[in-house]
């Protein structure tokens, strides 16, 4: 174990008449945290003796709170790095591992068990229905069968749609508490200042922004249980904002999955992504524009045959570039989003398609300026080269960010960078050259699928067969007013000017 990691006894006197199963929970700072809450954290039969971390940098090291652990654990619960499990298992004597994060193969998963049962620990994944809570508001949630699908466009569009039915959306994000886990137990989010008021980092931020700029307020925090509640107070619908390829927290009165045929085959291949699909009540294959014909009707048909019952709809990801005029013809870096590039795979994000779609001379490979934690992510994450990933989950990193752009214009390698995560680097970094955004939003192929779905949902969650509201400044049919004009599919072999590259 490192000399840094905390001491993984949670135990006060030992009472063999008392014997709890002790526990270990896998996790990367989200799924673990609210599974301990709803299945563990108040069962007097169950002694969780340590979190273990991944995926997520700096996780280590640190304790899950006493104030958030509760009265069994008053000393707090040791989150040590998931390469000591075999170790922890022994030492510890546990009798159960739970697995609790996202966007992983099945045949990884199935590593892990295998580890667990050799050091002589059962292996247990919950079920949906063991840690979803329930609200008293519809909920509408967005997931994914990977990282890096298209969420958050998902999302925003569908708080437009539902903003233009009347309603007070309120959007819940997936955990990302990277920071103080007691102080972050339950943010609200209504404008940039509350941003900086909670130290948000790079990958926070490229959650949230997008709907501030909405005008939609964003709860996150630790403690999802007391963050549906203080966001059931100010929503008249409570929208799930997923993460990676993770499950829903919350019970979903309509639940949307992305499949993406970027990755085809990748729906049924990754936990809990195929889970998602099985669950979801619309699936909506994005990057249609992107993707290659026959990608797109594998997909299809894969989501058809794992899950007949839902409703598959077809969409689009157009890319815009704010300046294209300042890209055109220049040497250019493009930063794209951090999770997208590493534990979802991708080897290019909407900055791709946005610079070579603004006409930029050259795509700037930044690995030979890469500075500390930069160089890192390449050595962990080779795809990931030729592309700058806005890891950004602290101070630390977002300097190595800085000094990466810094070393390539010094050598006279880069005109500009063009950022085609959703965040506005702008306010969390300085660069030598502009910053030019690449923005991408989701478009039906067939407009009103989702519309349809809405009102079906809201419907069925009045218990009443009359309508829901009517859309105040659309037709049914209709977009949400805030979106692009639809248009057909035009499929290509190479990505031309659309791509949804998120890891929200």
């Amino acid at each position: 174990m490192a000399q840094n990691s905390p001491s993984t006894s949670t135990r006060q006197t030992p009472d063999p008449a008392a014997a709890r199963t002790r526990v270990v929970v896998l996790g990367a700072a989200g799924r673990d945290f609210h599974d301990f809450n709803v299945v563990f954290r108040d069962d007097p039969g169950v002694e969780v003796v340590a979190f273990t971390a991944t995926q997520i940098p700096d996780i280590e090291g640190r304790r899950y709170p006493p104030s958030l652990a509760g009265p069994l654990y008053p000393q707090g619960i040791p989150i040590v790095a998931e390469s000591e499990l075999d170790a922890l298992v022994a030492r510890e004597h546990v009798d159960v591992v739970v697995f609790a994060y996202s966007d992983v193969r099945h045949e990884q998963a199935m590593h892990l068990a295998s580890r667990c049962i050799a050091a002589g620990a059962d292996f247990r994944l919950h079920s949906a229905r063991h840690t979803m809570l329930r609200s008293t508001k519809p909920i509408v949630a967005v997931t994914a069968v990977r990282t890096g699908v298209g969420k958050s466009q998902t999302t925003r569009y569908l708080a437009r749609l539902l903003t233009d039915l009347g309603l007070r959306v309120v959007a819940v994000r997936h955990p990302m508490p990277y920071g103080d886990l007691a102080a972050q137990a339950c943010q609200r989010f209504a404008t940039y200042a509350d941003l900086d008021r909670h130290d948000c980092t790079i990958e926070e931020r490229e959650e949230y922004e997008p709907h501030l700029d909405a005008r939609v307020v964003v709860y996150a925090g630790v403690d999802y249980e007391r963050i549906l509640r203080e966001a059931e107070q100010e929503a008249d619908v409570v929208l799930w904002d997923g993460g990676n390829n993770d499950l829903p927290f919350y019970v979903p009165d309509l639940h949307v999955v992305l499949a993406d045929p970027l990755r085809p085959g990748d729906e049924a291949a990754y936990h809990p992504g195929e889970a998602n699909v099985r669950m979801a009540d619309v699936v909506v294959v994005a990057k249609c524009d992107s993707a290659r014909p026959g990608d797109v009707a594998d997909v299809e048909a894969s989501v058809r045959a794992l899950n007949p019952r839902a409703t598959v709809l077809r969409a689009d990801s157009p890319v815009t570039v704010d300046d294209p005029a300042a890209v055109r013809g220049r040497k250019v870096i493009v930063v794209e989003d951090g999770p997208t590039l590493t534990h979802g795979s991708m080897t290019y994000g909407a900055g791709v398609v946005g610079a070579r779609s603004a006409g930029a001379a050259q795509l700037v490979d930044p690995t030979p300026y890469a500075a500390g934690s930069i160089a890192a992510t390449y050595a962990r994450y080779p795809n990931a080269r030729g592309l700058l990933p806005a890891m950004g989950y602290g101070d630390a990193q977002v300097r190595d960010l800085e000094a990466t752009i810094r070393a390539a214009v010094e050598a006279g390698a880069c005109d500009v960078i063009v950022a085609g995560t959703p965040v506005d680097l702008t306010r969390v970094l300085s660069a030598p050259v502009p910053i030019v955004r690449a923005r991408y939003e989701l478009r039906e192929v067939v407009p009103g699928g989702l519309a349809a779905a809405v009102r079906a949902a809201l419907t069925a969650a009045a218990g009443s067969a009359s309508p829901a509201p009517t859309v105040q400044s659309a037709s049914p049919s209709a977009s949400p007013s805030a979106s692009p004009s639809a248009s057909p599919s035009a499929s290509s072999d190479h990505p031309s000017t659309s791509y949804a590259g998120s890891s929200s």
